[in-house]
């Protein structure tokens, strides 16, 4: 794969960001988002106002996946961040996932955040959670029957976690 560019989220991505959301989303398989949302949802959801901060990586003028990074809670629970991140199925085990991961954490680590918490890791989802291991983050709990895969039917979410 060609080096990728990690930057912040330009009004002029949002139609490959859309692109990249709505088949992640609709597959029903890792975000717990209503898979029929439209458009006008999906970006309110994911371009909601500071403080959260979307980035993308880029290929070009193609968007190969995009991250958003806000606090975990508000007020005195704000030290902790919060990611989602998505690669577009077309860039998938080529590093792009990596990427995003390792840019979020120095993001996070530049705005003055602790730690990063993600609240909702689909089981099934592997590559997610070799991922977020790999990286140094750690299982804190689990919430059973907690996701309605799409395929699979009840299955768990874990809860990650790390320091910064």
């Amino acid at each position: 794969m060609a080096l990728v560019e990690i930057r912040s989220f330009e009004p002029g991505d949002w139609p490959g960001v859309w692109r990249i959301w709505e088949s992640v989303v609709t597959a029903g398989e890792t975000y717990d988002y209503p898979p029929e949302s439209t458009e006008v949802e999906a970006r309110d959801i994911w371009l909601r106002p500071p403080p959260a901060q979307v980035w993308v990586a880029v290929d070009g003028d193609t968007v190969l996946g995009t991250y958003k990074l806000a606090p975990n809670r508000v007020g005195l629970g704000d030290h902790v961040a919060n990611g989602g991140y998505m690669v577009s199925p077309h860039a998938q085990g080529q590093g792009v996932g990596r990427a995003l991961g390792e840019h979020s954490l120095d993001a996070a680590r530049a705005a003055g955040y602790t730690a990063m918490q993600f609240n909702a890791v689909v089981s099934t989802n592997t590559g997610a959670l070799r991922l977020w291991r790999a990286l140094g983050f750690i299982i804190v709990g689990t919430v059973p029957n907690g996701f309605r895969h799409r395929r699979l039917g009840l299955v768990d979410f874990h809860i990650m976690h790390r320091f910064l």
